[in-house]
């Protein structure tokens, strides 16, 4: 008899343990994402889905962080490697801020462009005066880089350097890589092979429709509409 109590004590603990580790009732704990649930061959699967900030009662002069609002969009910051133009590293991160109301119109514009099956990526966004100075200590030139002592509009958070690429990733071809200060960049040279003018009139087009103007010789740069008036600012995020 007193075996038969111990066994039937050391069963109660056997299976008070595996049901204290049960991955089941661990995964219910997601504090900071939205928990969804979908059916996965009869069961009930727990789906875990990224949940992204508002804009909703934000000023429009207000900087955000571009990737808090959604993951639509493909980030290639060039200006926080040295693969650019400059040949030098001049953000300390990559990181794409903006105003809040170039953050809307982008989001419509991409939204357009998906139902073309692309998509926009980013080579730079909002960029502090402070960064402005570092560019023209190396470039002097105003052909290539904005005096700051004026500013540029990407200085005022209206200004967006980018292209497109496929929902899987892959870039269309612009004809030129990015900061690629020559005749083949300009809008208006029509001397190129059919895809590529395609390609530079679908992003032209979508832009120019949410809001934004183009630059003649440079087929990545877009201002939104009346962000010139904006100041100049020198507002920088934080680097983990």
């Amino acid at each position: 008899m007193r075996y038969l109590s111990l066994i039937i004590f050391i069963s109660f603990l056997f299976c008070s343990c595996k049901k204290k580790i049960s991955p089941e009732k661990e995964n219910t704990n997601a504090t900071e994402e939205t928990v969804e649930t979908s059916d996965i061959i009869g069961e009930k699967k727990p789906v875990l889905k990224k949940k992204f900030k508002s804009l909703s009662g934000l000023a429009d002069s207000t900087f955000v962080r571009l990737a808090d609002f959604s993951d639509g969009f493909v980030y290639d910051m060039r200006y926080a490697t040295d693969n650019n133009f400059l040949e030098a590293q001049v953000y300390d991160c990559a990181e794409c801020y903006t105003r809040v109301k170039t953050v809307k119109a982008l989001l419509a514009a991409n939204k357009a462009f998906k139902t073309k099956g692309v998509k926009i990526k980013f080579y730079d966004c909002y960029r502090p005066n402070s960064v402005q100075y570092k560019m023209w200590k190396i470039v002097p030139n105003p052909q290539y880089v904005a005096n700051p002592v004026k500013g540029s509009i990407h200085n005022k958070g209206g200004a967006v350097d980018i292209t497109l690429v496929t929902l899987d990733g892959e870039e269309l071809d612009m004809g030129t890589d990015f900061d690629f200060f020559g005749k083949r960049a300009y809008h208006d040279n029509f001397d190129l092979p059919q895809e590529i003018l395609d390609n530079r009139k679908l992003l032209k087009e979508t832009m120019e429709k949410h809001g934004f103007w183009s630059t003649r010789t440079e087929w990545w740069h877009y201002n939104l509409q009346g962000a010139h008036k904006d100041p100049v600012a020198n507002f920088k995020w934080k680097c983990d």
